[in-house]
């Protein structure tokens, strides 16, 4: 059986500096798929959840937490380990999946996501979930977070890093401009921030909702250094996140271009799969695809 249902123990990391090479890239591609697998059941079976933000997102925190962050899930509250701020919080089901692969807690409580007294609860919270850094709820306060994390960072003298991941819709908070300043003002490089562009929110489009482009122009005279990728090519978000730690002097961001729903041809691009449920027949459809997606990257 596929190890996102049963599996216990860890998956297979690549520590921060290891060299990308097509085994890597093909390991966790395929694995981004096995996660998307394992939130379709966790939200099937308890009815609640958001599925098409965790999908989109799949690709980012599997390559933040299975390469590029310097962690240590047996010392969740290691001072030096680097921080994800995950500030669009409703999309938890596909963090707390990889922190339970990554080693965080076992991999069989997955499956108790939003039920009561459960530690997984819809929205993530640090006293009760181990390795989540900060509560997400209300939408856009990540980038303000992460720039005082940073900065105290700075001040402590300590070589740890922050990212946040922030959903497109987001951008719609002023505060989320407001930490853009703050972080370029402080030239706090030590500052990582991805923008899960889905292009689609609660109730449309970002682009009919709220325009935010031009993202790449507008955050570039924000100071940030900026680079665009597609945010579901493995090897476009490895290479972009070195990129990120080759930059000093002013934060660096990085543009994902994703799908909301990623990997299932009835929830991509559609606002009803921002936190909609699949009936048992979607449901199975949807595991076929995803199951299918996973087996395009077998090595």
């Amino acid at each position: 059986m596929n190890e996102c249902l049963v599996g216990a123990a860890r998956a297979r990391t690549y520590p921060y500096g290891t060299r990308h090479t097509p085994e890597m890239i093909i390991d966790l591609s395929r694995r981004a798929y096995e996660y998307r697998t394992q939130v379709l059941r966790m939200v099937y079976e308890r009815k609640t959840g958001h599925l098409g933000g965790a999908f989109s997102a799949a690709e980012i925190l599997t390559a933040l937490y299975f390469h590029q962050l310097r962690l240590d899930p047996d010392n969740p509250r290691w001072e030096d380990r680097d921080r994800l701020v995950f500030s669009k919080g409703h999309a938890c089901a596909m963090l707390y999946t990889v922190l339970a692969h990554r080693g965080y807690f076992p991999v069989a409580e997955l499956m108790t996501f939003r039920a009561l007294d459960s530690r997984l609860q819809g929205h993530p919270e640090p006293a009760k979930t181990p390795g989540v850094e900060v509560p997400a709820g209300p939408l856009g306060h990540g980038v303000a977070i992460g720039a005082g994390m940073a900065l105290g960072a700075r001040m402590d003298g300590s070589r740890r890093r922050i990212y946040v991941v922030l959903g497109d819709g987001e951008l719609n908070a002023g505060v989320i401009w407001e930490g853009m300043m703050l972080a370029a003002k402080f030239g706090l490089d030590n500052l990582k921030v991805i923008v899960d562009y889905n292009g689609v929110q609660q109730t449309g489009t970002t682009a009919k909702v709220m325009p935010t482009e031009p993202i790449a122009a507008k955050l570039a005279a924000f100071n940030w250094h900026v680079t665009e990728i597609h945010g579901h090519n493995m090897a476009e978000i490895l290479d972009a996140l070195d990129l990120a730690d080759e930059v000093h002097g002013r934060p660096a961001v990085i543009i994902a271009r994703t799908t909301k729903g990623k990997g299932v041809d009835f929830m991509e691009n559609s606002p009803v799969w921002h936190g909609g449920v699949p009936n048992e027949a979607q449901f199975q459809s949807a595991l076929v695809q995803l199951e299918k997606g996973a087996a395009l990257w077998q090595a």
